[in-house]
């Protein structure tokens, strides 16, 4: 039995075991499900937004293995799994996984950031009252011109 620490600095030790049979059966697909698994799989850890939670990642995983040898043994083609839009599979697919994406993390961090700010600023923040900050469009809820970063107000973007 593996101590409670290493598991808490390493991970799970029984997920990266069942991770390891994941890839491997996927290595063991024949060409060309070898090929465009491992490119889901790519897509799916990269850009598909992967969740944070394990369990949920290797069941997704799993399903997709099972998908790929299914689609060996029945003799369906490729595109039959995918579709037209490679893309639009695969996201729909980690759609289907609910649990915790890596995404979720950063929205409520801005969320988060925002609200502070916000608090901030009702609290008398340094912005608040300061005069030549009041000088800014942006600020007074006016609108500011197309090249209009500095609040100058001429539009040049000069200082």
């Amino acid at each position: 039995m593996t101590p409670k620490w290493i598991e808490l600095v390493t991970g799970s030790l029984e997920q990266k075991k069942q991770y390891r049979q994941y890839k491997a059966r996927i290595d063991a697909l024949p060409e060309p499900y070898g090929t465009a698994a491992k490119a889901l799989q790519r897509y799916l850890m990269y850009a598909g937004g992967i969740v944070l939670d394990g369990e949920t990642a290797l069941k997704m995983f799993g399903d997709v293995a099972d998908l790929w040898e299914r689609a060996v043994a029945d003799g369906t083609p490729i595109r039959v799994i995918v579709g037209d839009d490679p893309v639009e599979f695969a996201d729909a697919l980690a759609q289907a996984y609910t649990g915790k994406h890596w995404i979720d993390k950063e929205r409520a961090r801005l969320t988060d950031a925002i609200t502070r700010a916000e608090e901030q600023d009702a609290g008398g923040g340094a912005a608040a009252g300061s005069g030549a900050a009041d000088d800014d469009p942006r600020r007074r809820g006016g609108e500011a011109r197309a090249g209009d970063d500095t609040g100058a107000g001429d539009g040049s973007g000069a200082p």
